[in-house]
């Protein structure tokens, strides 16, 4: 039992953690091992100040918080501060994992997910190294505050990674494929998905073409739809980094255009999967929030003091890394929605062109960059032959306003590895997605 004094607002946050990461390479062990661990964080707020303390002494919770108490100034009007009025009050607990909880599989069956592909994984005389790596979390977190919240929720991923690097004299390429799912039952890890992964990958070695740099027209598959997203689009929509920076709101007033009538992309955390957070770390629960809504800005990801300063509604988005951290504005899944066209559709209005299918990494905010893994180059209205692309850039706000086509179906992708990262806390979970997006042109190199 929590005691919370009079004159601050405080709130704790617990969370139990169990991790699973077991890596193979060139089919020999590397690393098989499994962790729990229970941390606590601690905020006090007395009007004027945050105090914060984490600890793994979660017995000594009370203790922690009552020397924060004895840092801090006693404020009887706390509750009336823009930020702490905000804050919601929830009492509920969703737990989804009781009776199918990663912790309870066998580490055999986990290890047995990655050796039983290793005959398909080096099926290529092309393939130089292999690694196979599988990893989980399950995580129950409890958050306690001063205006009365109680929330209990967990949280489970699962996934394996399979990746070949090829190689053929001084010509190298990598290529892997991913597998994620909320529970260890629904992880379908298939032959015939590493096997295509291995083609592809020798294809891409052996037949690759250069590109030629320009300016070209360019679709993106729904996983580097989503990732752009992210990047070109999600980051700026944090509304940290808009306080104190007059130019930064200016540029980001809601209600301006920026970008094509057809364009919405909002963010959720109540969408299963690397990005599910119910309840952010302050107690807020999980919403839809549209950042562009047919072109215009139309709200932004906020935290209680972001939202205060900003004089907006709460979006569910203060999240920390972990219990070592405090929470600051993040996203959780970023989706762009889907449009009116298959995407059989978009690739035909093409002449000349390319397929953005896959990506090693993105980074991005008045400018964006993808540096792409899988390309093709689209001839006529079709997949050709691949292509070897080092990076698509642009201008976000340009590259917005040129989108000019979205397919009907939407894909949304969870990760268990990688993340984001902001500031020191990396990597976090999240989630992002899309349709099939069709861009007039991009810079191509």
């Amino acid at each position: 039992m929590i005691r919370f004094r009079q004159g601050f607002y405080a709130d704790v946050r617990v969370e139990d953690r169990f991790t699973t990461s077991i890596r193979y390479r060139n089919g020999s062990l590397e690393e098989s091992r499994s962790s729990s661990v229970r941390k606590a964080f601690i905020r006090v707020f007395d009007g004027k100040m945050w105090y914060y303390a984490s600890t793994c002494k979660t017995d000594d919770i009370q203790g922690e918080l009552d020397r924060l108490y004895g840092a801090a100034t006693p404020d009887y009007s706390v509750y009336e501060h823009p930020a702490i009025s905000r804050l919601e009050v929830h009492n509920k607990s969703v737990m989804h994992y009781g009776g199918n909880c990663v912790k309870d599989v066998p580490i055999e069956s986990k290890h047995a997910l990655l050796t039983q592909k290793f005959p398909v994984l080096t099926d290529s005389d092309y393939v130089k190294m292999s690694t196979a790596l599988y990893a989980d979390r399950y995580s129950v977190y409890q958050f306690y505050s001063s205006k009365g919240s109680a929330i209990r929720y967990d949280y489970q991923l699962c996934g394996a990674v399979f990746a070949a690097s090829f190689g053929d004299g001084a010509n190298t390429f990598d290529n892997r494929c991913d597998f994620t799912a909320c529970t260890f039952d629904e992880l379908s890890v298939t032959d015939e998905k590493v096997r295509e992964m291995v083609a592809e990958g020798e294809n891409f070695l052996l037949n690759a073409k250069p590109v030629t740099p320009g300016s070209y027209p360019v679709i993106l598959s729904p996983v580097v739809a989503g990732v752009f997203a992210h990047e070109s689009f999600g980051h700026k929509s944090e509304a940290d980094f808009m306080i104190g920076d007059e130019t930064m709101r200016r540029e980001w007033e809601l209600g301006k255009k920026v970008g094509a009538d057809i364009l919405s992309i909002y963010d959720s955390g109540t969408i299963p999967g690397s990005g599910y957070v119910p309840y952010d770390d302050e107690g807020t629960k999980a919403r839809k929030t549209y950042l562009i809504k047919n072109g215009v800005l139309s709200g932004r990801l906020h935290s209680a003091v972001t939202a205060a300063d900003l004089g907006e509604d709460l979006t569910g988005n203060a999240r920390a890394v972990s219990c070592d951290y405090e929470p600051i504005v993040r996203m959780t899944t970023t989706v762009i929605d889907g449009g009116n066209k298959t995407a059989e559709e978009l690739f035909a209005n093409i002449s000349h062109g390319y397929f953005i299918k896959s990506y090693k990494h993105g980074s991005g905010m008045s400018t964006f960059t993808i540096a792409p893994s899988l390309a093709y180059e689209i001839v006529d209205g079709k997949i050709a032959g691949p292509a070897k692309i080092a990076v698509i850039t642009g201008n976000v706000f340009e590259t917005l306003n040129l989108i000019d086509g979205l397919s009907d179906r939407v894909e949304t992708f969870s990760f268990i590895t990688g993340g984001c990262g902001k500031m020191e806390q990396a990597p976090l979970n999240v989630g992002f997605g899309g349709p099939y997006v069709s861009i007039s042109k991009m810079n191509v190199s």
